[in-house]
């Protein structure tokens, strides 16, 4: 994985399973990488790992099974969604308007490339 500069490693790597859980990758109450497997396959410190997966914990997103590993929390992927979407309401979409502003793009113009997909 490639990390960028504009957030804590920790919070990627957070992101990340969060996108894999949306992806259906896991599922509810599905284990997933321990945190060592984890931190090998993104070749990262186990210390950076373990504070992503913490940081999981600590919003519901993942469950600890004590000597099992980490675990999908029921509804999660619903949680992630909320959660997401609120987050591309408040901060991203009105900087795409402001930009489709400036560019002189409307909304057809969007709708057109969107239909191509």
């Amino acid at each position: 994985m490639t990390f960028s500069n504009d957030k804590p490693i920790y919070i990627q790597m957070a992101d990340r399973l969060m996108d894999e859980i949306l992806s259906g990758k896991y599922k509810d109450d599905d284990r997933i990488p321990s945190v060592r497997e984890y931190s090998v396959l993104l070749e990262v410190n186990t210390n950076t790992a373990v504070k992503a997966y913490e940081q999981l914990a600590r919003e519901e997103i993942i469950y600890n099974k004590r000597g099992l590993g980490y675990f999908v929390t029921k509804g999660a992927k619903k949680q992630i969604l909320k959660a997401r979407k609120q987050e591309f309401m408040k901060e991203r979409l009105p900087e795409l308007f402001r930009q489709m502003r400036l560019l002189d793009i409307s909304i057809s113009d969007i709708t057109a490339e969107w239909e191509k997909q």
